[in-house]
């Protein structure tokens, strides 16, 4: 079975887009970014730019993050997945990032949730990754057993 990502989540002036890979299977049956209620993204994010983001219902986290320049999208734009780890992932078909980030003037920063998305993403960016500064920060997925503290550290680059 294929799965889609969401449509972006971002205006003229992102400064800031955070890349995952393809939303998991709480987040494609919810209709929303980061829905598992495992998943830290919205406590990292809320973390790093001084908001309580999960505390939040999804349109007020939606409008913080776009209050703070930030943009949400994906790299596969869609693929065949059982489950919702990166590593079940088959035969992806790209978003096209390159002529996405084109249409954000504000932009100056690309983050990467995971390290699929990164490896995935900075390859479609190909030349255009060179105008950017490129994180690559832990993956927020509860698969990724990290203690939190050491996700917050490297998150916190985000901030503004």
């Amino acid at each position: 079975m294929r799965h889609a990502s969401f449509p972006p989540i971002a205006g003229p002036d992102t400064r800031l887009l955070i890349l995952g890979s393809l939303p998991g299977a709480a987040s494609l049956a919810a209709g929303r970014y980061y829905a598992h209620p495992r998943n830290q993204f919205w406590t990292l994010v809320g973390d790093a730019v001084g908001r309580p983001l999960a505390t939040l219902d999804y349109p007020a986290r939606i409008a913080a993050l776009q209050a703070a320049g930030i943009g949400l999208w994906d790299v596969i734009a869609d693929a065949a997945r059982h489950g919702s780890l990166d590593a079940a992932i088959r035969a992806p078909a790209p978003n096209d990032l390159r002529a996405f980030v084109g249409t954000l003037p504000a932009l100056r920063t690309i983050a990467f949730n995971g390290a699929t998305a990164a490896r995935i993403g900075i390859a479609q960016l190909g030349e255009a990754a060179g105008r950017f500064r490129l994180l690559r920060l832990p993956s927020s997925s509860p698969a990724h057993a990290v203690p939190i503290a050491a996700k917050q550290a490297a998150w916190r680059a985000i901030s503004p």
